[in-house]
C-alpha cells in the first residue's frame, strides 16, 4: 500500500529562485544551517547501535560510482551511438568515463561515512527560519565517502546556474557552504573532483532536453590532469 501526504515547507531548490518571499540573507542562513547540520550528521561519532546501523546499509564504494557512470553510458550509447552525428558526444563520453574511472580508482578513498545517495537541493526542505531542516527520498542511503553527496549537490547548483535559474550571489551562497561542509569533514579535493566529474557525466547522459550539452561544455572546462590507472582493474571491464 503507497500513502501519499503532503509535506510542511519548501525545499531548498524552490526557495532558490524565490526573490519575492526569500530574501539573500534568509537564504543564506538556511544554507549555513544545512552545512553545519551536515557535518554535525555524517561527521558524528557513533555508539555500538549507530555503528551496527551504518554497517547494514549497502557499500557505494569507487568501483560501485564508476560502475554506475559506465551503465550511464553505456545505455546513453545503445540509444544514440549509431547516429552518425552524435558520434562526437558518444566519443567525449567514453572518454570522460574513462578518466572519471581512473580517478575514482587511481587514488585512496576517503573513510565511508554515512550517505544520503541522491543528494541536492530539492531534497532539503525548510518549513521557516527557525525549524530545522529535513532530508527527502532515502532509498539510495549506503556507506560512502563524503565527497559523493557533496559533488553531487554542488554539481547540481553549478547545472541551475548554466541554466539561469539561479543567481551568482545565491550560486555562491551556496556553494561556498558544500566546500565548507567538505573542508570540516577533510574530504580530499581529488575526491571531490572525482565525484563531481561522474556527477556531471551522469547529467550528460541524461534524455531531458538540452542536458547533455551543457554538461559536456561543463565538462570540457574542467581543468585536465593526468589520471592514474586503477591498479587491478581495467577501465575495458566497465566499458562492456
Amino acid at each position: 500500500m503507497i500513502v501519499f501526504s503532503s509535506i510542511r515547507g519548501r525545499t531548498l531548490g524552490e526557495l532558490g529562485p524565490d526573490h519575492e518571499t526569500v530574501s539573500d540573507a534568509s537564504f543564506a542562513l538556511l544554507w549555513e544551517k544545512w552545512s553545519l547540520a551536515w557535518t554535525a550528521q555524517v561527521g558524528a561519532s557513533h555508539e555500538a547501535a549507530g555503528l551496527s546501523a551504518l554497517a547494514a546499509l549497502p557499500v557505494h564504494s569507487p568501483a560501485v560510482e564508476a560502475a554506475d557512470v559506465w551503465r550511464w553510458v553505456n545505455r546513453w550509447v545503445r540509444h544514440y551511438g549509431g547516429v552518425p552525428e552524435a558520434s562526437p558526444q558518444r566519443d567525449a563520453l567514453w572518454a570522460g568515463a574513462e578518466v572519471v574511472t581512473r580517478n575514482l580508482l587511481g587514488s585512496a578513498p576517503d573513510p565511508l561515512v554515512w550517505s544520503h545517495g541522491d543528494l541536492h537541493d530539492k531534497q532539503i526542505i525548510a518549513v521557516d527560519d527557525a525549524s530545522v531542516l529535513g532530508l527527502l527520498d532515502f532509498d539510495d542511503t549506503s556507506q560512502a565517502e563524503a565527497a559523493l553527496d557533496l559533488a553531487n549537490l554542488d554539481v547540481h547548483l553549478d547545472f541551475l546556474i548554466r541554466q539561469n535559474r539561479l543567481t551568482p550571489t545565491r550560486y555562491l551562497t551556496a556553494h561556498r557552504q558544500v566546500m565548507a561542509a567538505a573542508d570540516r569533514l577533510s574530504v580530499n579535493p581529488d575526491r571531490l573532483r572525482a565525484y563531481s566529474d561522474a556527477a556531471w557525466l551522469r547529467l550528460a547522459c541524461s534524455p531531458l532536453p538540452g542536458r547533455l550539452s551543457l554538461a559536456l561544455a561543463a565538462l570540457k572546462e574542467r581543468d585536465s590532469r593526468p589520471a592514474v590507472r586503477p591498479p587491478g582493474r581495467r577501465v575495458e571491464e566497465l566499458m562492456t
